[in-house]
């Protein structure tokens, strides 16, 4: 099932993806062509999750795959009747290759990472498996009023539709959130790269700056929550409205993929907001025209979002109410929005340098911090180099230098902006910050390896010595990289993570892995406490439904015959008490429940620990 799984998001997402080949010119480069469809599609996808969720039609697999494959025989179809079908020049970059290897590293390590250890991480993972149930179930990123959910209506639901949708061809919430998360993440190396090359347009600053990014401990972690989603959706936004220079009906694509991005995550929604905002400006100061195609990207792609998501929502919650839910945590206003994790930081932290934690392996689980000594380095040389060519930074082909500059001083600020007035959760601007920083450096290591080569050439004549320096330069600024940015990365998301911060004793979590491990997928199983841990573990209770969550709440104060009588009348194969229920109702009220079922039914725990008891119903 877990292969179908996989197989059913390639298609789907290269299905979607395909389609922008029927109105817009595509990359010439096939490596480029064929991976940034998957990107492409990844947007589309949600996208069309969105309409069809608004237009009440069932979020069913099968009506993705459908489509998908409808695109994929379309697209054979004209190109059999072009006489184009076989006519394909494959093309392979160097470039795209050693990106690929870059790939299959990141998903390596935050796959077997994510994977070391029996459970979900910290907290919002049991919250996302409970909205993906609901979803796989349901078929639908609506609910209402009074919702169970925290990443569910109002809550933008990319994240939830999407990993739900692909749960549906599975058994398994706990390996679909796991697994897919860490190949989403490990994308973004990819749509990074491409983005970067027509930002670019060098394939070669492309992986100089991937390969940083790649290794920078605070771009992203295996950590399971929506801004995963949001950041390779990021990048393929950015690479579709980079092609709009190259073909205007590019906006269309843009829109289109913008839609998801900015109904992600609250945090990064907006800051892909200013992101853009910044480019724009940048960009029409430079090339001194109004950019109409792009400007018409950014408004359609918020209006589908009002019209998608935001409308309903204001119809079912009220702005107030939707203001008051998503609104700011931690802070003073709507310009003061604080993060849990906020602190000022020094420039230890940055440098990440030996002696520190996140040097050796310490770090935080959903945002890790720190930069590295090599890439912090390479960012001074790389502003240096750019500030030092201002002369050429408003020459039409140069935008880039302006554009990058401008992120630089904003994101650079929005981490730094703990003790200031104006603030959107800083700690998690962090990954933010990685996205110039890596141009930066992929800038400064051009620079340096071009200053290098022309620095040989004027000393020697020698082939090898042409060769052979700079290329010894370049491995030993990528081992720098390597030692200073990427081993405490990998340390970090190999490590054992803790499961949360609502467990009440080690015993209880190791009652919840035996009860993963060896109760049946899928059955039913029933607790006064928590839900997430039941759905999250692969079993079944319906979280959303008024009548389980109305006898959670009352239920434990009934006399044991209603209680048993419930249990049995509603199909639940297990029950469970655990130590979260004692601190829920208190031991008294747990253990006269206890005692009067046990005394007066035949309840046979198949389990039992002090943190723990699981009953056979």
């Amino acid at each position: 099932m877990t292969l179908l799984s996989i197989i059913f998001f390639l298609i789907v997402t290269f299905g979607f993806g395909s389609a922008i080949s029927f109105f817009t010119k595509e990359s010439e480069d096939f490596l480029e062509r064929i991976l940034m469809r998957f990107g492409i599609g990844l947007g589309l996808m949600l996208t069309f999750g969105y309409l069809l969720n608004l237009l009440r039609i069932p979020l069913d697999w099968k009506i993705f795959l459908l489509i998908s494959i409808a695109i994929l025989i379309a697209r054979v179809f004209i190109d059999h009747k072009k006489k184009q079908l076989f006519n394909v020049k494959i093309n392979f970059n160097l470039y795209t290759v050693i990106m690929l290897v870059l790939f299959t590293i990141t998903l390596y390590m935050y796959a077997g990472g994510a994977f070391n250890y029996p459970y979900l991480e910290d907290d919002d993972s049991w919250s996302h498996a409970l909205g993906v149930k609901y979803v796989a179930v349901e078929k639908t990123i609506f609910f209402g009023q009074n919702s169970p959910f925290h990443y569910i209506d109002p809550y933008p639901p990319a994240y939830d539709l999407l990993i739900g949708v692909i749960h549906q061809t599975n058994d398994s919430v706990y390996w679909s959130l796991k697994f897919f998360n860490a190949l989403i993440i490990s994308l973004s190396v990819v749509f990074f790269f491409f983005f970067a090359k027509v930002f670019f347009n060098s394939s070669k600053k492309a992986l100089y700056s991937t390969f940083a990014l790649f290794a920078i401990p605070a771009f992203l972690s295996h950590f399971i929550w929506a801004i995963a989603l949001t950041m390779p959706l990021f990048f393929v936004s950015f690479y579709a409205v980079e092609k709009i220079r190259h073909d205007k009906r590019w906006w269309i694509v843009a829109a289109l993929i913008i839609m998801p991005t900015i109904t992600s995550s609250p945090t990064h929604s907006t800051y892909f907001g200013l992101f853009f905002i910044i480019y724009f400006i940048a960009r029409t100061l430079v090339e001194r025209r109004l950019l109409i195609y792009e400007f018409l990207a950014g408004l359609s792609s918020l209006v589908l979002a009002v019209i998608l998501w935001w409308t309903p929502m204001a119809f079912t919650h009220t702005l107030r109410g939707v203001a008051d839910i998503l609104g700011p945590k931690g802070g003073t206003g709507a310009l003061s929005i604080g993060g849990t994790g906020d602190r000022v930081y020094t420039l230890a932290d940055f440098l990440c340098h030996s002696g520190t934690p996140c040097y050796n392996g310490v770090n935080m689980v959903n945002n890790p911090i720190g930069i590295g000594v090599t890439i912090s380095i390479l960012t001074v040389v790389g502003i240096i180099y750019l500030v030092w060519r201002y002369k050429n930074m408003f020459k039409k082909e140069n935008y880039y230098i302006l554009v990058t500059l401008l992120w630089f001083v904003f994101a650079f600020y929005a981490v730094n902006a703990a003790k200031f007035p104006v603030k959107l959760s800083p700690f998690r601007a962090w990954m933010l910050l990685v996205i110039p920083l890596s141009l930066l450096a992929g800038e400064a290591i051009n620079f340096i390896n071009s200053f290098v080569k022309s620095l040989i050439n004027s000393f020697t004549r020698n082939n090898l010595l042409k060769i052979s320096v700079p290329l010894l330069v370049l491995v030993l600024i990528a081992l720098g990289i390597v030692i200073g940015s990427f081993i405490p990365k990998y340390k970090v998301n190999t490590a054992n993570w803790p499961p949360g911060a609502f467990w009440t004793s080690n015993e209880e979590i190791g009652g919840y892995v035996w009860f993963k491990d060896n109760i049946p997928t899928n059955s039913r199983a029933f607790t006064f406490s928590n839900n997430a841990m039941i759905i999250a573990f692969d079993k079944f209770t319906c979280h959303w439904c008024p009548d389980v969550r109305e006898f959670q709440r009352e239920g434990v104060t009934q006399p044991p015959e209603e209680i048993y009588s419930w249990l049995k009348e509603n199909q639940y194969e297990y029950f469970i008490v655990d130590g979260q229920t004692v601190q829920k109702f208190g031991a008294n009220e747990t253990n006269t429940m206890l005692s009067g079922l046990t005394s007066n039914f035949s309840l046979q725990p198949v389990f039992q620990n002090n943190g723990i008891i699981i009953f056979k119903i």
